[in-house]
């Protein structure tokens, strides 16, 4: 009972740990008063407000059009690098390509910054692109971070896989890329939703590498939260971080709901094709004993 109520209680305890500051921050976009520390009441007016702050709203979009377009590359990058490292056992250089694809998880984001601020300055100066850093220069550095984190994950989804399925496949005359499409990927899918959302949070979070590779006009919304809290926290900020927690709460639970439910029915369709299976076998008659 003891060891029960101390799981207990650490279970509750980092819950709340974790989760606290969120509600505390929904409850403070509701607050009346322009300060932000002092409770005045309540009021939906910031939400209303942020129609009006085109800046802000500027930088919540710009934000999510930079995570949805690293969410998807990463997550073909991540699949093709964890793909490589799982099914291609032996080539030269495979010990070296697998530091070089995991090297982004370890490497300092300031370090990883400025090597790609000094690429791009010299890619622009060698070949004149990219003229001016902004979406596309914030987009190649969120990938290049979030693309390790995929072939983590998906790497160990395709060390549990039962490689007899993709034989099987292969021997009734599937060619290899068929069998990558229409067994692996459905096998791996809850894996590669994982790999997106994670590429999506690190790159809504991200502030460092944009600091480094963006330019006038692409500030990202971690920039401007950053920039405004050292001139105090204004209350809209507040009531956009609600709205974020709040879509990344609804996509997390449809992702959850629609992955449990296309588990649920592969598990029965695999049950139900046993079930078949065993039936035949029992009804077919027994052969005849040759002399």
């Amino acid at each position: 009972m003891k060891r029960f109520g101390f799981a207990k209680f650490m279970l509750i305890f980092g819950l709340t740990f974790i989760y606290l500051p969120m509600l505390i921050l929904v409850i403070y976009s509701f607050n009346a008063s322009k300060l932000v520390t002092v409770w005045g009441g309540w009021s939906i007016k910031w939400y209303t407000g942020l129609l009006d702050n085109t800046q802000l709203m500027g930088s919540v979009v710009r934000s999510l059009e930079i995570a949805c377009y690293t969410a998807i590359a990463a997550v073909a990058l991540g699949t093709l690098a964890a793909f490589v490292l799982t099914r291609v056992t032996r080539f030269k250089g495979r010990t070296l390509f697998g530091g070089l694809v995991t090297a982004p998880l370890v490497m300092p984001e300031v370090i990883t910054g400025l090597s790609l601020l000094l690429l791009f300055v010299a890619m622009a100066q060698l070949i004149g692109w990219p003229q001016e850093r902004g979406i596309v220069t914030i987009w190649i550095a969120h990938t290049t971070f979030c693309a390790a984190y995929v072939a983590v994950v998906v790497s160990a989804r395709l060390r549990e896989l039962d490689l007899s399925i993709e034989e099987a496949a292969m021997d009734l005359g599937a060619k290899p890329f068929k069998v990558f499409f229409l067994i692996t990927i459905p096998m791996i899918a809850p894996s590669l939703a994982a790999g997106g959302m994670m590429s999506f949070a690190l790159s809504l979070d991200d502030l460092v590498l944009a600091s480094f590779v963006s330019g006038p006009g692409s500030t990202t919304l971690p920039m401007e939260v950053f920039s405004a809290v050292r001139l105090g926290v204004k209350p809209e900020i507040n009531a956009v971080a609600s709205l974020i927690l709040l879509a990344v709460s609804l996509v997390t639970f449809l992702v959850w709901y629609f992955g449990r439910k296309a588990e649920a029915n592969r598990k029965r369709a695999i049950q139900e094709a046993m079930d078949q299976t065993a039936n035949e076998s029992w009804q077919q008659p027994p052969r005849a004993a040759t002399a």
